[in-house]
């Protein structure tokens, strides 16, 4: 494996800059150490030519003295975002052989900053999942002790693993419900899902509209603020996107906290939780007690009813968005003696059980008698659960919770596929922030007694994204995790 692919963004602009090594050099060592970790599965679709053509390009703006904010860094595209003329699936067979004819806004916003596609990114299929053991081209393997078959987390697995491997300089991600911060405190990297309509969603294949966030998986907090000034702001082709100034995220960076109030909500220590990750906890609001913030209990009461309440309102729009799938008009057909046989066909083989699950659940919800039963009630709860942020708010600045209630579990483990409430499960510190609405980002702590990364999650206020690289500065200084070399 090369060492100029272990370099972080900040450095590897650097590194450019100085002329220490060329963009198509580290191009082509990035493309090697892929070859070399295919058996991780993180990339369905590698794309070495285009690659090299943009590092070229990249190189040529060195020379002239006019590069990019993100020249030469080559990323990993997780396969929801639509790339054009580059095979998009969303990691589904019912969009086999599917390529777009046009660009994502956040993929368009990073290759137009100079960054680098280094190919398509593994996924649950349509970002459906905890463990990225839902893709249709099979599962992600957790590059922390590749021997144990550990997963990576879901939706964005193949990112994150991506990322801690060392085969991308960092990643794309969605996160509906935790798909960017779970994986990422699963392989010990570092991701963001900012506020809801920061980032534009145009050019990414929905599941639940009013959840479904871009954000970006990378090696420290720097990078993931690098690269979020990029991905972010106003997009008139999304009627979601919010016309808001983009700060200087990395401004913020090495920033004090003292006076900074911090949030421990009291419903996140549930009794049994994990006592490595309460220890851990606990050391990242020592970190920042040390650091001169203050520490505020806080009450988050509805929480305990956030995971209900996302599993009606994310099925249900995952019903609706999926619909336009049907094998008329693109992606996979499987004829049959009429139109309706052949949607039956077409969906029955081109989707996977958890989509199928989900949809089925959301059209329950949706249908008549069950609407008001179902669904009205999901979004009654949502407005508390908002409520709960508003109130918390006015006494602190930021709250600290952990990320995932464990750490990355074996693929295939029998505890979580027997019973998908298990899998679910794992969101339960992820999902309020999607309903709220809210930035959350989760960063490394430290590492189980069997040598697993645990995550601690940062929680701010709408559109505070500054606050929460401020602090997360100071965790990642004082905790000095060592990601994967």
């Amino acid at each position: 494996m090369s060492d100029i692919t272990k370099l972080t963004i900040s450095q590897t602009l650097e590194g450019l800059k100085n002329k220490q090594f060329s963009a198509t050099e580290l191009t082509k060592a990035y493309l090697q150490d892929m070859e070399a970790k295919r058996n991780l599965n993180a990339y369905v679709l590698e794309t070495p030519e285009q690659a090299l053509a943009q590092a070229k390009v990249a190189d040529t703006n060195y020379a002239n003295g006019t590069p990019r904010t993100l020249e030469g860094i080559p990323l990993g595209i997780k396969d929801i975002f639509c790339t054009k003329d580059v095979r998009t699936t969303a990691c589904s067979h019912i969009l086999d052989g599917f390529v777009p004819q046009y660009e994502s806004t956040v993929t368009s916003k990073l290759f137009n900053d100079g960054a680098i596609c280094l190919g398509k990114l593994n996924m649950d299929e349509f970002a459906m999942g905890g463990s990225n053991e839902n893709s249709f081209y099979g599962p992600v393997v957790n590059p922390w002790h590749e021997e144990r078959n550990l997963v990576p987390g879901g939706s964005s697995g193949g990112s994150a693993a991506a990322v801690a491997a060392n085969i991308c300089a960092a990643a794309t991600g969605t996160d509906t419900g935790g798909s960017i911060r779970q994986p990422a405190a699963f392989c010990g990297v570092t991701g963001i899902k900012p506020t809801y309509g920061r980032c534009s969603r145009y050019g990414i294949m929905a599941f639940a509209s009013s959840l479904d966030q871009a954000g970006p998986i990378a090696k420290d907090v720097k990078d993931c603020a690098i690269l979020l000034q990029s991905m972010s702001g106003y997009d008139p082709k999304d009627s979601t996107s919010v016309n808001k100034e983009v700060p200087n995220f990395t401004s913020f960076i090495g920033q004090s906290v003292k006076g900074l109030k911090i949030g421990i909500p009291a419903e996140y220590r549930p009794q049994g939780l994990n006592q490595e990750i309460a220890d851990y906890w606990d050391k990242g609001i020592e970190i920042l007690k040390q650091a001169g913030a203050e520490i505020v209990n806080i009450s988050l009461p509805n929480t305990k009813y956030a995971l209900a309440a996302y599993y009606i309102i994310a099925p249900a729009e995952a019903s609706s968005n999926l619909a336009r799938y049907d094998g008329a008009r693109y992606g996979l057909r499987i004829d049959g003696k009429n139109l309706d046989e052949m949607y039956t066909n077409s969906r029955t083989s081109g989707f996977g059980a958890e989509v199928k699950r989900r949809i089925m659940i959301g059209t329950y919800v949706l249908s008549a008698g069950y609407y008001d039963a179902y669904y009205l009630k999901a979004q009654k709860v949502r407005r508390l659960i908002q409520n709960d942020f508003v109130e918390a708010f006015k006494k602190c600045d930021i709250i600290l919770t952990p990320t995932s209630p464990l750490a990355a579990f074996p693929i295939g483990d029998k505890t979580m596929r027997e019973s998908p409430i298990n899998m679910w499960l794992n969101d339960v510190f992820t999902v309020s922030v999607n309903l709220a609405g809210l930035p959350g980002m989760s960063l490394p702590i430290g590492l189980s007694k069997d040598g697993l990364p645990f995550g601690l999650q940062l929680i701010g206020r709408s559109f505070d994204e500054e606050t929460i690289f401020k602090t997360a500065a100071i965790i990642e200084q004082e905790a000095k995790f060592e990601r994967l070399k």
